[in-house]
């Protein structure tokens, strides 16, 4: 009897399970040796049996670890388990989430490509597009998320492929992913949906349409903001390409992140749904707040995509904004007058976080391009912990106070 005395059998038995008993089970392999919880490996290649063997991996006619810049098996389970999640059919995961956009674009275009990307994207998204894959040829606009008819004109000849945020960083607009997708498929490109705000336990773009999904797991997979990664998932035939950009160039997912972003998605489910429910309460509070002008959270009946939000996610994430009076001195004294909220860019943490787009997220845009996006100066972005609602309110009045 070998070590893989139960390789298989239990992925075989998850058909038809919940998502809370994929986030916890899928991609996951018995042995004696880890029978219950998930190995790490950490090395660099593998030992074969014969020079035969050998020669058959590295052509992939045979199954088998290669070499871990695009094969390994701690991070093949993690692959395994989102592509279970997002119902895909492979996942490709990456060294940031960053690292999944470029290697989703490096794989499935090229020069002389039109790229359609939402306006209301996380500013480094557009350095991305604009800084270096304009420089390689590729031809890349940009379209305000939610009008529909600007996005049926923006499409051209050679449009390849769509990128969007939705719910979008850090305004919270959404796109209706179906009508979307149907738009994308009818003139000949792919639809890739940025889903790292909601997780697939709250929306599954895939299965609204979608051919791509992005993630940042370094967001609500990680959940405590300890590792960087990413991963890109949607058909084998998409993801054979993506394999193929990581071999080569290898911006691979680290195996001991890989198994902490494991660990993360056991609890997924749980955290998003205390996530949400304080995200909530305080955008209700926020909104009756004097010097508050605006509150920008898709659970708001007065946010103008809520019904939308309510059909297409399962809640309405944990990032809310809202613009405060006294224009950018006016955020900068709010944050700065909080204690307990972290004065930090990052998000999904179990800590909430507090921070000011314009200078941060968003800093590197030109102020014309915020303008076009609809991040003022004014603009504070919040990332709803794990706190006591009660201290996180306490904290904002302070910010507040201070105005």
């Amino acid at each position: 009897m070998t070590n893989e005395w139960d390789a298989g059998r239990l992925n075989s038995d998850l058909d038809g399970v919940g998502l809370d008993t994929l986030a916890v089970r899928a991609g996951q392999r018995r042995t004696p040796e880890a029978e219950h919880g998930e190995p790490l490996f950490f090395t660099s290649s593998y030992v074969f049996r014969s020079a035969a063997d050998a020669a058959a991996c590295f052509a992939g006619e045979v199954p088998g670890n290669v070499y871990s810049r695009y094969t390994n098996p701690t991070v093949r389970t993690f692959e395994e388990r989102i592509a279970a999640l997002e119902g895909a059919e492979q996942a490709v995961a990456t060294a940031s989430g960053m690292a999944a956009i470029l290697a989703m674009v490096m794989s499935l275009c090229s020069a002389g490509d039109h790229i359609l990307v939402s306006r209301s994207v996380f500013g480094a998204t557009v350095s991305l597009f604009d800084k270096y894959f304009k420089r390689f040829g590729v031809e890349v606009d940009y379209v305000p998320l939610t009008d529909y008819e600007a996005w049926r004109a923006a499409f051209k000849a050679n449009t390849r492929l769509v990128f969007v945020e939705s719910p979008s960083n850090p305004l919270a607009e959404l796109v209706d992913i179906a009508r979307l997708a149907e738009l994308c498929h009818a003139k000949g490109a792919l639809l890739a949906v940025d889903n790292c705000f909601c997780t697939p336990v709250l929306q599954q773009p895939l299965a609204l349409g979608a051919d791509l999904v992005i993630h940042s797991a370094t967001k609500y997979i990680d959940g405590q903001g300890r590792c960087l990664g990413g991963v890109v998932a949607g058909r084998s035939e998409h993801m054979k390409e993506v394999v193929g950009f990581l071999r080569t160039a290898g911006p691979t997912l680290s195996p001991f992140n890989a198994w902490v972003f494991l660990k993360g998605l056991e609890t997924l489910r749980l955290r998003m749904q205390a996530h949400c429910a304080s995200a909530q309460a305080l955008a209700e509070w926020l909104e009756q707040q004097p010097g508050v002008q605006k509150v920008f959270y898709a659970g708001l009946p007065s946010h103008p995509q809520h019904d939308l939000a309510r059909r297409q996610q399962k809640a309405f994430g944990a990032v809310l904004s809202f613009e405060v009076a006294g224009g950018k001195e006016g955020a900068w004294r709010f944050i700065d007058a909080t204690r307990l909220i972290s004065i930090t860019a990052n998000l999904g943490d179990s800590k909430s976080t507090i921070t000011h787009p314009a200078t941060t997220t968003h800093g590197r845009l030109s102020p014309e391009d915020r303008a076009r996006a609809g991040i003022s100066d004014s603009l504070v972005r919040i990332a709803v912990g794990l706190e006591e609602l009660d201290d996180l309110k306490a904290d904002l009045a302070r910010g507040l106070a201070a105005l």
